[in-house]
């Protein structure tokens, strides 16, 4: 599946495993990549201290690094070597999955973190980060492979890309040759427009196989076994079509605000800052079909396949068929959250949304009639994301008639953050005497299951793309395909401007609209992850119909 070549696994104390033991099974393909350097442009950003090298720490720890590994981190501010190593340090105690293990392990994996001041449009930085690389190579002995990621700002990734090519450091394909592989995160446009000329750009420099996009959300294990789940269970995959299911729920909700982020975010919108990327993302995994093979064109064009059956939204529909809403003062968590414009960096007559619903069709014959519901937002009372697949309800006969009746569905949820597991909603009768249905709840937990909590999404797709296995990154077409469903979403809103939102209090589910949004089909917002944290009366139940936005 990737372009690198497969080895064996080499722990981090330099010995060699052939083969995976129960110590590197955490490892999806069995080996470890070839000897190489990862370079981080925008390594004194907290992407870098919070997620990038605790992950690396940890696949290090796992023993799924190449013994001849490095990593230079590349920023404008001054640091020297001693110093990004203390950062980082910090970084790995306060983030890493399973903490520092001890001085000796942090002393080798610190001995291969390194610091380049330049900056990023300056041709001379990149001729000396060019000079270094070559050195490093030279001086481990292994050959000059390069996986550059851009954690910058997205203004950056024209610059970075042009003198990388301009240094001699982006080359095309050859099997012969050492490689270079380059990371992009989100958001890759934020438009359709700008989306096509950031891949057109971006092309001029590295193949399309060498370009890893990246989205941390397919790095997550249930993600991931959503396709195991359908595909490896002959119980699911029959009844995954609109014959047995009735709707579709997927939630991204976050407990944070905008933060130090106000003045980024401000310019793009919960549209272009979740639903572009995130939530396309968990849709088309739930509505594709079946790939013939695991190879990563074969997922991948099945992902764009649904991207393109996605019902067009019509600007004459919008923006009054989707809800927009910003959140105002209130509390989180028992945390005081200030107004959305009242952040630093927001304008004060913003209109940019921190909260959107909406609902769309995949007009295919799997799922043709099925409506799936989308929505997210910040400072939601809890944190979780949580795709929901409501099956039909049973005839209104025997158990589903009065007395007993009606009942709630079956729901089959799969908690893809926190507590990442699966969860199934079935009826029980209750113990005693008398006939009494509830819903009740059958959980699954990766943690409880399987001995701890399953790897950091980076960790995945880190060793993935020095791999150089695509499978979970995102193709440009799949990038276009979102975009375009989008786009006249956005092109109406900015067309049709108002001058507020629909509001809602900080900690709460959101506004009323998205309720009306639901409930206009005879349906509501359920969430099994939520009652479960909220931990309520009965095990199982669902909320009464006057409660609101679960």
């Amino acid at each position: 599946m990737g372009s690198a070549m497969a080895r064996d696994v080499v722990v981090g104390n330099g010995d060699t495993v052939a083969g995976a033991t129960p110590e590197h099974r955490s490892d999806p393909h069995g080996v470890a990549p070839e000897p190489f350097t990862l370079v981080i442009f925008g390594a004194s950003g907290d992407l870098t201290r919070r997620k990038l090298i605790p992950a690396v720490y940890s696949l290090f720890r796992g023993g799924l690094l190449p013994e001849r590994f490095s990593v230079v981190g590349f920023a404008r501010r001054e640091m020297s070597d001693d110093a990004f190593r203390d950062e980082m340090r910090q970084g790995v105690a306060a983030f890493s999955r399973n903490g520092l293990c001890d001085d000796e392990c942090w002393r080798r994996f610190a001995a291969s973190l390194h610091y380049h001041v330049g900056d990023y449009g300056d041709p001379a930085s990149y001729r000396a980060l060019h000079d270094r690389l070559e050195a490093m190579a030279a001086e481990r002995g292994g050959p000059h492979n390069c996986l550059f990621y851009l954690a910058t700002p997205p203004a950056v990734f024209r610059a970075a890309i042009d003198q990388l090519r301009r240094a001699g450091l982006a080359r095309p394909t050859d099997d012969d040759a050492p490689w270079p592989h380059i990371i992009v995160e989100k958001p890759f446009g934020r438009d359709l427009d700008s989306a096509r000329e950031l891949n057109a750009h971006i092309r001029t420099s590295f193949d399309e196989n060498q370009i890893f996009r990246i989205d941390h959300y397919l790095g997550k294990e249930t993600v991931q076994n959503l396709l195991v789940l359908r595909f490896a269970n002959a119980i699911f995959e029959p009844i995954w079509n609109h014959k047995y299911v009735d709707h579709v729920q997927i939630t991204v909700g976050e407990t944070v605000g905008v933060e130090q982020r106000g003045a980024y975010y401000d310019q793009a919108g919960a549209l272009r800052d979740m639903v572009q990327n995130h939530m396309m993302h968990l849709l088309a995994l739930v509505a594709m079909e079946a790939p013939s093979t695991m190879d990563a064109d074969a997922v991948r064009d099945e992902k764009v396949k649904v991207l393109h059956a996605l019902r067009p939204a019509l600007c004459d529909c919008m923006p009054g068929g989707i809800v927009r809403a910003q959140y105002t003062a209130g509390n989180v968590g028992g945390r005081h959250l200030p107004g959305y414009r009242g952040t630093d960096g927001v304008a004060p007559d913003s209109t940019t949304e921190t909260y959107t619903a909406l609902k769309t069709f995949v007009d295919n014959w799997r799922w043709a009639g099925v409506p799936f519901y989308l929505r997210t937002g910040k400072a939601m009372p809890v944190r979780a994301t949580e795709i929901s697949i409501h099956f039909g309800a049973v005839p209104q006969v025997l158990f589903n008639a009065a007395p007993f009746g009606p009942m709630e569905p079956n729901v089959l949820a799969l908690r893809i953050q926190p507590d990442e597991g699966i969860s199934l909603q079935f009826q029980a009768k209750v113990p005693g005497a008398g006939l009494r249905i509830q819903p009740l709840e059958m959980a699954f937990g990766y943690a409880d299951a399987f001995g701890g909590e399953p790897p950091d999404a980076y960790e995945r797709l880190l060793l993935d793309a020095a791999l150089g296995d695509p499978t979970l990154f995102t193709r440009s077409d799949e990038v276009e395909a979102a975009w375009a469903f989008l786009a006249p979403i956005l092109d109406a809103c900015a067309e049709r401007p108002v001058s507020e939102l629909p509001a809602y209090p900080a900690g709460s589910w959101g506004p009323k609209e998205a309720d009306d949004l639901i409930e206009a089909d005879g349906r509501r917002w359920t969430l099994l992850h939520r009652r479960r944290q909220e931990g309520h009366r009965r095990p199982g139940r669902l909320p009464a119909s006057g409660e609101r936005n679960t």
